[in-house]
């Protein structure tokens, strides 16, 4: 794919992002534009990411989340995304429809439990104050939140995620070709 960087905008834009309920690949998909990534630092300051280490969600132009919501700490992080930042965007399947978390959403989390830490390890259901309390089925964030955009895919690719930031930052209404979008 021709790299071609986005018109700067008149400020740099400030961007959060933050991971849920998943297995991160989002996050390394972002990291998969490659050189991009100098581009991309010329035009948006981080906020709160793995990228920073940054823990708290300040005022941000443009959030990506990615990860379904599975426990109370989740839902905890994604409002405070939504509101700190002016457009929310869910990344990849988890965030979109539950994802890979979603098969625990067929039994009841206290049988899930149960089965799990006594009757296969012999043990007792964790129940430390310091665990996020977990909610009774993993939901895609806009069963939470109001989501301004949707960018599907088990993981996106480093294009699709590329073509759609440079959308935004540039003032365009994001858009990705067919070629570009999959829901494997």
């Amino acid at each position: 794919m021709r790299h071609v960087a986005p018109t700067p905008p008149k400020r740099k834009l400030r961007v959060a992002t933050a991971s849920l309920a998943g297995c991160f690949g989002c996050h390394m998909s972002f990291l998969d534009i490659d050189e991009r990534l100098l581009d991309l630092i010329d035009l948006v300051e981080f906020d709160r990411s793995p990228i920073t280490d940054i823990k708290h969600c300040g005022p941000c132009d443009i959030g990506i989340i990615e990860g379904g919501v599975c426990n109370a700490e989740n839902v905890h992080v994604l409002w405070e995304l939504r509101a700190n930042c002016k457009v929310l965007v869910a990344l990849g399947a988890c965030a979109v429809n539950g994802g890979l978390p979603a098969p625990r959403n067929h039994p009841a989390v206290g049988r899930c439990l149960t089965r799990l830490y006594r009757d296969r390890a012999g043990g007792a259901v964790p129940d430390d104050p310091e665990l996020p309390l977990l909610l009774d089925k993993v939901r895609p964030l806009n069963e939470v939140v109001r989501i301004d955009f949707f960018i599907p895919g088990c993981p996106p690719s480093g294009d699709a995620i590329w073509k759609y930031l440079t959308d935004l930052i540039s003032g365009r209404m994001p858009r990705l070709e067919h070629p570009m979008l999959h829901f494997d």
